[in-house]
């Protein structure tokens, strides 16, 4: 198995997982556990198809890794209040 393989199946795996247990709801879409595991996945799905020079799908997971980046700042807006200024 090359490096490429095993990087894009661990990162397609923790995707997979993680719609799993939304399915489940054992976690919850806008939880920070959901918005880890689609940053990671989609982080090794991404590293894979730039191993092997496969453009489209290197797009494709940087887009939802993106949008995990989105998610994640704004759960940390929510979580983190700053004091006014006066």
């Amino acid at each position: 198995m090359r490096i490429s393989d095993l990087v894009g199946s661990i990162g397609v795996a923790i995707l997979l997982i993680a719609f799993i247990l939304i399915l489940t709801n054992k976690i919850s879409k806008k939880g920070l556990l959901y918005l880890l595991m689609n940053l990671i996945g989609s982080g090794l799905a991404a590293f894979a198809p730039f191993l092997i020079h496969y453009t489209p799908f290197i797009v494709l997971e940087i887009s939802w890794m993106v949008a995990s980046l989105f998610g994640l700042w704004k759960y940390y807006k929510k979580r983190v209040v700053l004091p006014k200024s006066t």
